[in-house]
């Protein structure tokens, strides 16, 4: 949760944008996905072809498996904040509006999450330049919202704030990772996470949407296979990696760089349009978020760490 600033090599930009396109192509597969399976059962693939290639991962990297059943608890708990319920509000979200515009709201995970820290974590208050920060990535949600639209309450309205509740508990999700799994290798906590989304979504898919079926056409198969196994697997090691090289707050960089290319996709793809007022949002909660990092307004305890 803090914004822990690194000088940002080549080589780490280089990676930082290879993670911005994996996951601004992903708005644009799941969408694809959804012409023809549901939400739940699209999430049910994400988390479970993800999950085995993760655990493959583990098993090669011979990396400790933990037993303690507390431990397995937080998984399932991490899995349900993290994955099932971020990932169905959002895909859910996006039967209604375009993928550019989910993930421009998408990006106001950094918000709430220094709003969460705040809440449970002494050591993350708010300050003047968070204050302000906060306060324009909320004017920027507001703008791209519409103020005709906050009091409207239709199908449209609605997906807008499921996928804005999705954020939240992304947020929720990074805290209780911090709490419960920080003594874990990052691989086994995100493959560990996986596990207990993927046995949460097998019984909500069978009650709610049926038996899923294997005999898709292709194009779903290809996008199922890309939000799986690039933008979820590859995605969380390659995530860590970058974490690693840059620090978090440049890699907070990655939530600006997400949404031009989850835009450009779906408007050369899906012939998708946005109003003027979703760009201007996305200013507002761009400069909101370059103030939260501290490139904007720096304050005096802002470290610079050299790679």
């Amino acid at each position: 949760m803090s914004m822990q600033q690194k000088s940002v090599s080549s080589r780490a930009w280089a990676e930082l944008s290879l993670l911005a396109l994996l996951w601004g192509g992903s708005f644009l597969s799941i969408r694809i996905a959804l012409d023809e399976i549901g939400p739940l059962t699209a999430v049910l693939h994400r988390t479970g072809w993800a999950m085995i290639l993760l655990w493959g991962v583990v098993r090669l990297r011979r990396l400790p498996v933990p037993r303690a059943v507390s431990t397995w608890g937080a998984f399932l708990v991490m899995g349900c904040l993290n994955n099932v319920i971020p990932f169905g509000l959002m895909a859910w979200g996006q039967l209604h509006i375009s993928s550019g515009l989910t993930s421009i709201f998408n990006a106001t995970t950094a918000i709430f999450g220094v709003l969460v820290a705040a809440i449970f974590f002494a050591d993350e208050r708010l300050s003047p330049r968070k204050l302000a920060g906060v306060a324009l990535g909320f004017a920027g949600v507001v703008t791209a919202i519409g103020i005709e639209n906050l009091s409207q309450l239709n199908l449209r309205s609605l997906a807008q704030l499921a996928v804005l509740g999705g954020t939240l508990f992304y947020a929720l999700g990074g805290v209780w990772a911090r709490k419960y799994l920080g003594g874990l290798h990052p691989v086994v906590a995100a493959a560990g996470m996986l596990t207990g989304s993927t046995l949460v979504m097998i019984p909500l898919v069978l009650h709610f949407e049926g038996v899923p079926t294997l005999a898709l056409e292709l194009g779903t198969w290809l996008a199922i296979g890309y939000f799986a196994v690039a933008a979820t697997a590859f995605a969380y090691l390659l995530y860590y990696r970058v974490l690693a090289m840059a620090g978090s707050g440049n890699l907070m960089l990655v939530t600006l760089m997400i949404p031009p290319v989850a835009i450009t996709l779906g408007t050369l793809l899906r012939d998708e349009t946005l109003a003027p007022q979703a760009y201007a949002g996305f200013g507002l909660l761009a400069l909101g978020l370059v103030v939260l990092d501290g490139r904007l307004l720096p304050g005096r305890s802002r470290k610079r760490r050299s790679v």
